[in-house]
């Protein structure tokens, strides 16, 4: 555990850059299928990203952050496993959970190698193992525990992390520019704070995308037959 209190600011920091190769840089978060359906606009990306928040990310990948994060603390790792699992699940398109399981696996990977074995290592033997898919809200759990990341920075840095990933996603789509993405995410801060304290207090049994849409348009990115992202 790290002894300088501002040691897990910093590593929040770190994972939170989009310089940190954990592969997000590669994914649009559906947004791409949206710009090819042309439904979205640069006047309705803010509204988008807000939705994505509140119905997808926050609902699904922040509150089994939480949850990974709960069970990593108390050296329950079946546990995290069993979020691990529950959230997989419940991604519904092939696009998606190759996604989340890439970058995840990619996380704990090298946060084992940045941040110390421990019990990052430990998890990332289960899903070599197979016994855990590896998603990377989870994995995001679990490195923020063991670096000693309280709980509500963990999950309010991975979502600033997915909001920056979506507005580099737009700029690359040209559906903003440098500047405007700036705005963007300056924007999506209160969504994010509110986003966090839902899935702060939300169980097992809550854990759950509603983004139906999302779903619908990262199925019709798998079939498209140009894409710029992975996901």
């Amino acid at each position: 555990m790290p002894t300088d209190p501002l040691d897990p600011l910093l590593v929040a920091l770190q994972l939170a850059d989009s310089a940190f190769p954990s592969g997000f840089y590669t994914l649009s978060h559906s947004l791409e299928g949206y710009a090819q359906a042309r439904a979205v606009t640069p006047d309705t990306l803010a509204a988008l990203l807000a939705d994505l928040l509140r119905n997808g990310i926050g609902p699904g990948d922040a509150t089994a952050l939480a949850l990974a994060h709960r069970a990593a603390g108390a050296g329950e790792l079946a546990a995290a496993a069993e979020v691990d699992r529950r959230l997989y699940a419940g991604k519904l398109g092939r696009e998606t959970r190759q996604a989340a399981t890439r970058t995840g696996r990619q996380l704990l990977d090298l946060a084992a190698e940045v941040f110390g074995g421990g019990p990052i290592a430990e998890y990332l033997q289960l899903v070599k193992e197979r016994r855990a898919p590896g998603t990377q809200a989870v994995a995001a759990g679990i490195v923020h525990a063991a670096a000693g990341v309280p709980a509500a920075e963990a999950v309010a840095a991975d979502l600033y992390a997915f909001a920056a990933s979506f507005a580099g996603a737009a700029l690359r789509l040209r559906l903003t520019d440098h500047r405007k993405a700036q705005v963007l995410l300056r924007g999506a801060a209160p969504v994010i704070a509110e986003t966090a304290r839902a899935a702060l207090a939300r169980e097992l049994a809550d854990l759950g995308s509603t983004a139906f849409a999302a779903d619908i348009m990262s199925g019709r990115h798998e079939r498209a037959e140009a894409r710029l992202f992975a996901s």
